[in-house]
């Protein structure tokens, strides 16, 4: 049980950052709660492939949380009338791997001033970070656009005229 309020607690938050970013890039108000909500979503998606039960790694857990905030967006962003890249990015930039870049930016500072033993150490971590970073980056982006590719075949939800009975 704790562990489902961890992931649960996780996505809130991932839908907090996702909320923040549709602010900051001057999303319109009538799609906030959507943004927020494909946030959550990847959040939880993400975080439930991470966690003991399913135990999938990194980069497939981004992949999986990119393909289903494709895949709400999609009838989200027709139903609220705007482009589904307003409720799409927001929604994945939580995912971004800022641990590993940054990982990566520091061991490639570290490297420049380590000429010592330990040389090849730091080369190997800071390669490490650095393609784990790449990897996850592309498994988001791969994911989101699968999703977006597929929403040719998803049909359009068609609001009905207005005074229609």
């Amino acid at each position: 049980m704790t562990e489902l309020l961890i992931i649960a607690m996780k996505g809130f938050w991932c839908g907090c950052a996702a909320l923040g970013f549709g602010i900051l890039f001057n999303a319109p108000r009538r799609s906030l709660l959507y943004l927020w909500i494909g946030g959550f979503v990847a959040g939880i998606v993400k975080f439930a492939f991470l966690s003991t039960v399913i135990g999938a790694g990194i980069v497939l857990s981004s992949f999986m949380a990119g393909l289903f905030v494709g895949i709400v967006a999609t009838p989200i962003a027709r139903l609220r009338d705007v482009p589904i890249i307003i409720i799409a990015i927001p929604s994945i930039i939580p995912l971004v791997p800022g641990v590993f870049a940054y990982r990566a930016m520091m061991g490639l500072m570290k490297l420049a001033r380590n000429t010592g033993g330990e040389y090849l150490n730091v080369m190997a971590e800071t390669v490490y970070n650095g393609v784990m970073a790449l990897f996850v980056i592309v498994a988001i982006t791969f994911g989101l656009a699968l999703a977006l590719i597929a929403r040719r075949f998803i049909p359009r939800i068609r609001k009905k005229p207005p005074g229609f009975i």
